[in-house]
């Protein structure tokens, strides 16, 4: 496929949010797959709303998830500004050759009166704007101009005309233009509307595929009209399906976070919202939902994207996070976590290199229990307690078997008289206590266990008492002996 050229026009009004992130990845896979170009350019013309802040952090979202743009904001090319409110001549130069050429003309309503004719012809079933600029005169201009109205610039949409697009993804979709309507392309303070701005954004740019939500398809017939009137090529289009809640209901806040850095906080990793984005709507033709970065890029293909909507499955990206974070390097793990247990009270950074050995050791227990890594606090809270406290009713029953005070008094008794305890040493005092008591199996690990941590689950016992060490080991101990 030659000269592909696809972009990401997010609008600077809110952070990045799941939706865009996946309409980001599915042009960056599509340009990685086929050698392309991926193109970030910011629609910023809604000048009450947008920010650079949003800008920012829909910037550093894309990073954080490893897409980079080989041209936009930030990374300068042949085809720039890439931002609109620095385009804005270029817009009006195109506006005025469409004035010229008939395809366009001046309108001077104003807002009231287009609110009241909206309202009358609403009664009737109609919802497009009737033309009543659509012919006027040279002295009908002359006119308004002298009463101080500033006009907007509308399209003049052929009538009995149809507009078909191959949609990539949909296939053959028609509009009939007779329920569109003549649009404004340029309002009256001369900030343009979105359908032209793109259009002229996506030929100057020489984009070849527009690929986005399914949401937009309803601006395509627009977009189209204009290509054509300006004599430009129309790019391909394909437009991928809504994301939905469980429920079936368009994605919300009462279905998870919506924002990338909401899943960046809570401590997700990006190579999995990565991998779960991408199987948001579109199948890589097997049975495996783990697929890597660099296998993504090479699967990756619009003939595979479902017309159906894709559903937000957060166990399923819980799943798949927690696969990656038992996969992830235990010194990058350790480092991801440091903020959660820093915030929590447990340690204060920089750490030193004895201090970070045993933290690399918790995160490194637990990690087969994470979700995300908002959730290690919790996990992690048996190491720096001073009290355990037993919440679980089945670990209070075992406490309650006979065999428990003659199992910790012997253990104690063990540790006491030695050394640090290390991996090896802490599974010979288990079996010694065993063999000195004919006690086997869960007899002896399920009350050092609870007697430890005030849990019958968790991490591996052996990691545990190395973990604490011997003091602790021993407080703990003398504890639960005291309690029974």
């Amino acid at each position: 496929m030659s000269s592909v050229r696809v972009r990401f026009a997010p609008s600077p009004t809110g952070p990045l949010h799941i939706g865009g992130a996946r309409s980001a990845l599915f042009n960056w896979l599509f340009a990685r797959r086929y050698g392309g170009t991926f193109i970030v350019r910011i629609e910023d013309t809604d000048l009450e709303r947008s920010s650079r802040r949003s800008e920012e952090n829909i910037l550093e979202s894309l990073r954080w998830l490893g897409l980079d743009w080989d041209e936009g904001v930030q990374a300068e090319g042949a085809y720039g500004p890439y931002r609109q409110t620095e385009r804005l001549d270029l817009y009006r130069r195109y506006a005025e050759i469409l004035l010229q050429q008939g395809y366009a003309y001046r309108c001077y309503c104003t807002g009231e009166e287009l609110a009241a004719e909206r309202e009358a012809f609403l009664e009737r079933g109609e919802v497009r704007y009737q033309g009543r600029c659509r012919n006027l005169t040279p002295q009908d201009h002359a006119r308004l101009e002298a009463e101080g109205r500033k006009p907007a610039i509308r399209f003049r949409v052929p009538e009995e005309h149809a507009v078909t697009v191959n949609d990539l993804v949909r296939g053959k979709v028609s509009f009939d233009c007779e329920g569109i309507g003549d649009f404004i392309i340029m309002k009256s303070d001369g900030i343009p509307t979105y359908n032209f701005a793109v259009v002229v954004d996506d030929h100057t740019m020489k984009i070849s595929h527009v690929i986005r939500a399914e949401e937009h398809l309803s601006n395509t017939p627009r977009q189209v009209l204009i290509f054509e009137a300006l004599g430009w090529q129309v790019p391909e289009f394909a437009h991928v399906s809504l994301i939905l809640g469980r429920d079936r209901s368009k994605m919300s806040k009462r279905h998870g976070a919506t924002a990338i850095e909401q899943y960046r906080e809570k401590g997700y990793l990006p190579e999995a919202l990565v991998n779960f984005l991408a199987l948001l709507g579109w199948s890589p033709g097997v049975e495996e939902e783990v697929i890597a970065f660099e296998e993504l890029q090479r699967q990756f293909s619009l003939d595979r994207v479902a017309k159906s909507p894709a559903v937000f499955d957060l166990d399923k990206l819980n799943w798949l996070n927690g696969y990656y974070i038992r996969q992830a390097p235990a010194d990058r793990l350790t480092g991801l976590a440091l903020p959660y247990l820093e915030r929590a009270g447990y340690l204060k950074t920089p750490l030193t290199a004895e201090k970070y050995e045993e933290v690399k050791a918790m995160t490194d227990s637990v990690r087969n229990y994470l979700n995300y890594l908002a959730e290690i606090t919790e996990h992690v809270k048996i190491y720096f307690v001073d009290q355990i406290e037993i919440k679980e009713q089945e670990a209070e029953e075992v406490l309650s078997w006979p065999e428990v005070p003659a199992v910790l008094s012997a253990l104690l008794e063990k540790v006491a008289g030695g050394g640090e305890i290390s991996a090896s040493a802490a599974k010979k005092l288990l079996k010694d206590v065993g063999k000195d008591l004919g006690v086997k199996g869960k007899k002896i690990f399920m009350p050092v266990r609870v007697a430890l941590t005030g849990s019958i689950h968790g991490p591996d016992l052996n990691r545990i008492m190395v973990i604490l060490g011997r003091k602790k080991v021993i407080l703990r101990l003398t504890q639960a002996i005291k309690n029974i």
